[in-house]
């Protein structure tokens, strides 16, 4: 039983038994050869060491208890106990992970366990999101007893206490998260609520459970409803698809824009910056120029009417001087050497 193993021997009766294996009304104690005291005490021995001995099982303890008061708790393996009824041993199994299942039941477990999801358990696991959506969430609760004197008497119904606690939390946990998160990325966040919640409410009862896992194991729409339940996930991914391809787009065409912008303003700064320094430079060679021309101004008046007909004369080319009756054009300035001399017809032809 999940709530322990009793012993309760029926002292009478086997005492009765024994009487009678020996026959002891036909033979009478002289045929026995045995003084009745001896036999007395021989079967006294017998049904002490029949109902005081016993064997704790390796996956727990067991709780002893005299006249309905807990005396010990012993571990696994072979004990003693007061007979003839005074202990009484209940078994407690405090190293077994136990479970409670909700929406569906295990049939037969194994390497392909096969599970019971009758329509009988939906009232388990149907339940209402915060956003007014109905799914169906099957869940499983793993428990271990901690404390079996604890577990023995602090709560009349274990297993159902479990149970009416697990479920009122999950809905809770379920009735204040949104639909889509349930069924997507929040189910193990979920989960994780549910358990410390539930642990939280038992070792308020001082129950000695100890919550070792909370599973959603299937979370779906009901089958009425799954269809809309798809086209809303559709429009739901479309619309994440369309808002992840608008953001990639937004993160190629800010930076680019940014750069183009800022290479822009450095192209400006560095005009800016030739512009200044060459009119400064502009200002300070015609200051120079006139503190020369104070000095001497003949001499700086034909430097520079000689520096501006360097300048000016290279783009002119050649200048030739025609005049009538002569065979070759004279050459006045001869200014590009790669430019070929006209010939008497007119046409340029090789220097």
């Amino acid at each position: 039983m999940a709530n322990g193993r009793g012993d309760s021997p029926d002292i009478s009766n086997q005492f009765r038994e024994l009487m009678n294996q020996i026959n002891w009304k036909k033979q009478g104690p002289r045929r026995i050869g045995l003084p009745v005291s001896i036999i007395a005490v021989i079967l006294l021995v017998v049904i002490a060491g029949y109902t005081g001995i016993y064997t704790v099982e390796p996956d727990g303890v067991a709780v002893v208890k005299r006249f309905g008061k807990v005396v010990a708790v012993q571990p696994p393996g072979l004990h003693y106990k007061l007979p003839l009824g005074i202990d009484r041993r209940y078994f407690v199994p405090t190293e077994r992970v136990m479970k409670e299942e909700f929406g569906f039941r295990t049939l037969a477990p194994g390497e392909r366990t096969t599970y019971d999801k009758s329509p009988i358990y939906r009232n388990e696991s149907l339940m209402l999101t915060g956003d007014l959506k109905v799914i169906d969430v099957e869940w499983v609760v793993q428990y271990r007893i901690d404390n079996a004197d604890q577990y023995l008497h602090r709560v009349r119904d274990q297993g159902k206490t479990i149970r009416d606690v697990s479920e009122a939390v999950m809905r809770r946990v379920v009735g204040n998260a949104l639909g889509s998160d349930v069924l997507t990325e929040k189910r193990v966040q979920v989960a994780q609520v549910a358990r410390e919640e539930i642990q939280d409410i038992l070792a308020g009862f001082d129950m000695g459970v100890r919550i070792l896992t909370v599973e959603l194991q299937d979370v779906t729409p009901p089958e009425p409803v799954k269809p809309a339940f798809n086209e809303v996930n559709e429009a739901e991914q479309e619309r994440e698809r369309l808002i992840n391809e608008a953001e990639k787009q937004r993160n190629q065409v800010i930076p680019r824009a940014q750069g183009e912008a800022k290479q822009m303003l450095e192209e400006a700064e560095a005009y800016r910056a030739t512009r200044v320094n060459r009119a400064r430079g502009e200002a300070e060679r015609f200051k120079s120029i006139v503190k020369e021309y104070k000095n001497a101004p003949e001499v700086t008046r034909r430097r520079l009417y000689l520096e501006m007909i360097d300048e000016v004369l290279p783009a002119l080319g050649r200048i030739y001087v025609v005049e009538e009756g002569m065979a070759q054009p004279l050459a006045l300035l001869n200014l590009d050497e790669n430019t070929p001399l006209p010939n008497a017809s007119g046409e340029e032809g090789e220097s």
